[in-house]
């Protein structure tokens, strides 16, 4: 009886070390973003209170509504799990708003490029429809170029929920299916991981 212990003990052995050297596919989050019809949105991390105060400039992010220190650690908690899924490289594309930028930059995927279309309209509403129908021709524009790299897009809750059709929280992911002209066809929301 002790003999038969032994070898399912053997046997148990050798399968935790074969498992252990099989490599980890890449999660599914990573492979989708590969393909030339799914693109990530995000929403810029934790930065206190609602729009920007009056008169502020895009050029002076003292005049901003900013990432605070938890909203700084919660984006580059972002990037860390973006990375752990596989993601290893993206296009990185921002709003002009420090706030967005700074998540971005945070992400560490290299130097993101201000991109118009990601840019709010918090401060006039009624530029939401045209901004989506500008956000999707960029989208549909990247998407036929970018290889296989992830195209990763931050942006605010204006612009995803005028995209999308819902509200995300701070820091949130959207991987959006979308057509040939960049319009959503499906998406599946990310939590932040903070």
């Amino acid at each position: 009886m002790s003999s038969i212990k032994e070898s399912l003990l053997k046997l148990l052995l050798v399968g935790f070390f074969l498992m252990g050297s099989v490599q980890v596919s890449a999660s599914e989050l990573s492979e989708l973003l590969k393909k030339s019809d799914h693109v990530l949105l995000m929403r810029h991390a934790l930065a206190p209170g609602i729009g920007d105060p009056a008169g502020y400039k895009l050029q002076d992010c003292k005049s901003q509504r900013n990432l605070d220190t938890t909203g700084r650690a919660q984006a580059q908690k972002t990037g860390q799990w973006l990375r752990a899924q596989g993601v290893g490289s993206a296009l990185l594309f921002t709003s002009a708003w420090c706030r967005c930028k700074e998540t971005a930059e945070n992400l560490a995927f290299g130097t993101p490029v201000l991109e118009a279309s990601l840019n709010s309209f918090f401060d006039d509403m009624r530029q939401g429809p045209q901004s989506n129908l500008n956000l999707q021709k960029f989208i549909g524009n990247q998407l036929k170029t970018k290889g296989d790299k992830a195209l990763i897009l931050v942006t605010h809750h204006v612009n995803i929920a005028e995209f999308m059709g819902e509200n995300v929280g701070s820091g949130d992911m959207v991987l959006a299916k979308v057509n040939s002209a960049g319009k959503m066809v499906s998406f599946k929301i990310f939590p932040s991981p903070w």
